[in-house]
Parts: structure tokens; C-alpha cells; sequence
């Protein structure tokens, strides 16, 4: 939980305190004829990040080793997302660094069989009906995004098993903006958080509206039909903060075009960084 800045009280129920200020004096009150030390909890104030909207928001889909080596990095970029095979068929003395791994083989070869180095910042798996179960029930060594397959399924009942089970979800910005809303309405109330997908930087400009409107009770399909680029250009800083406290981070195979997309209408500076 973050600190709000406030200084604690404390287990201090033998006189009454006066505080001067958040910066941490206190003085004990009247009552005590002389100095006593007081034990005080203090909080350091949390500084929202500037750029906390687009900060890692980007996660490059990677289809192979050549791609990753080449996936973007910079300002508005997360980790790349890469096939659990690709690490398998990457040389042991390679190191991948910070990754994305989308479960395309059984997760006990990545624990059993040799692989490259890497750091895996999540997991994630797609989940037609008949495995979500399965899916649900995987132990892995990081948090784990499921990509639920809504074809058959009741959605928001879906959205909501998956939260129960402590599981991020995951969702295409090209699925209909009904199922959208309804995943939406059950991760804006939760804290499992959201990944999309998406094609291009228009579909991330949808899923950032989308998500604030969720937030706001606003009509989220309306906002995934038409974005307000000014709104999300006006948030500020703490704002921000929850919209990614929701939406953790949006997968695009193009994301140094998505990235431009986002210079282009002004929510990263053009000048931030190189890719």
C-alpha cells in the first residue's frame, strides 16, 4: 500500500500528541514533566510519475529470437513478450534480460530442459473453455496473464472466475467492445489488473479511454469507438497512476509504430527517447 505522506500516531495511547507538521516533529502533550522519546511511523511522500500513463505501456510481441534482439526499447516500452519455445531454441550463453514468456509448451520444459538466461516479469497463456481450468490451476514462478477464449463462454462470469483465482486477465482490443466493457467492468473493481492486445496504435489509444472510462463509470464502449485523446492527454499524474494500476500493459507486434502513434498525438514527447 503506498503512504499517504501522513505521519502515524503508533501505539501511543498513554497521552494526546500534537503534531506541528508532516515533516515528523512531534511534541508530547502537557501532561508528562519532562521529555519523553515518542516512536513515530513516518511516511515518505509519494511522488506520482509524470509519464506514469505511458511508462512501460508498450510490450513488443516478439516472434522469434531475431525479433527480440531488435524489439524497441525506451520510453514507453515494457519487457517484449516471446514464445516459451523461442527460449528453449536460444543458445544457453544468450541473455534475454526482462521478458514477457507466452506459454506455447508445457511450462515444466522451461524448469526441466536447458535454456537461455532470462528474467520472466510475467507469464501468460491463452485459454479456450474446456482448459480454463487448467489454465487457472498453473504454478508458475511469476504472476500469470490468462487470455481467456470468449467464443462460448458467459464473459463477465469468466472475467470473474478469473479474478477470483488471482489471475491477471487478458483481452484482444479487436474483440467486440461488449466483451471489452464487460471485462472491464470486473477488473476496474478488482486488483488483478488487465494486458491487451493489440494491432495498432489507435487500438492502444481505445484501450487507454476504455479504461478510464471504466474507471469513471463513463460509457466505456463509447470510448473504445471514440477515444478522447485531449482527456487522456489532461490527466494528472495520480490519475494516471490508476489507470495503470488497471491496465498493466498493452501487447502490439508493431510497437515502435504504435509508439509514434503516441508522439503523434501527444502523450509521449517526441524528444523522450530513441527506440
Amino acid at each position: 500500500m503506498r503512504s499517504n505522506g501522513q505521519v502515524g500516531e503508533g501505539n501511543l495511547s498513554y497521552c494526546s500528541l500534537s503534531y506541528s507538521d508532516v515533516g515528523g516533529i512531534a511534541r508530547a502533550c502537557r501532561d508528562y514533566r519532562e521529555d519523553v522519546p515518542i516512536p513515530l511511523t513516518l511516511g515518505v511522500p509519494h511522488r506520482p510519475d509524470p509519464y506514469a500513463l505511458v511508462q512501460e505501456l508498450l510490450l513488443p510481441i516478439c516472434s522469434d529470437a531475431a525479433e527480440l534482439h531488435a524489439a524497441p526499447r525506451g520510453a514507453g516500452y515494457g519487457p517484449p513478450v516471446v514464445r516459451a519455445s523461442t527460449l528453449l531454441a536460444t543458445a544457453e550463453s544468450e541473455n534475454l534480460g526482462r521478458v514477457v514468456v507466452r506459454l506455447d509448451i508445457d511450462p515444466d520444459r522451461l524448469r526441466d530442459d536447458p535454456t537461455c538466461g532470462y528474467e520472466a516479469v510475467r507469464f501468460e497463456v491463452d485459454a479456450p473453455a474446456e482448459h480454463l481450468a487448467d489454465a487457472l490451476a498453473l504454478q508458475l514462478p511469476s504472476p500469470l496473464v490468462v487470455f481467456p477464449v470468449f467464443d462460448a463462454i458467459d464473459v463477465a462470469e469468466t472475467a470473474e472466475a478469473v479474478a477470483l483465482a488471482h489471475r491477471t486477465l487478458g483481452i484482444g482490443v479487436g474483440d467486440t467492445p461488449r466483451r471489452i466493457a464487460d471485462v472491464l467492468a470486473v477488473v476496474s473493481h478488482s486488483d488483478v489488473g488487465l494486458v491487451a492486445r493489440a494491432e495498432t496504435g489507435d487500438e492502444v489509444l481505445a484501450i487507454l479511454a476504455a479504461t478510464v472510462a471504466s474507471l469513471r463509470g463513463d460509457d466505456i464502449v463509447g470510448a473504445l469507438a471514440a477515444p478522447n485523446v485531449a482527456a487522456l492527454r489532461a490527466l494528472i499524474p495520480e490519475a494516471a497512476e490508476a489507470v495503470r494500476d488497471v491496465l498493466f500493459g498493452v501487447e502490439v507486434p508493431d510497437a515502435a509504430g504504435a509508439r509514434a502513434r503516441l508522439v503523434e498525438v501527444g502523450l509521449i514527447a517526441d524528444d523522450s527517447a530513441a527506440t
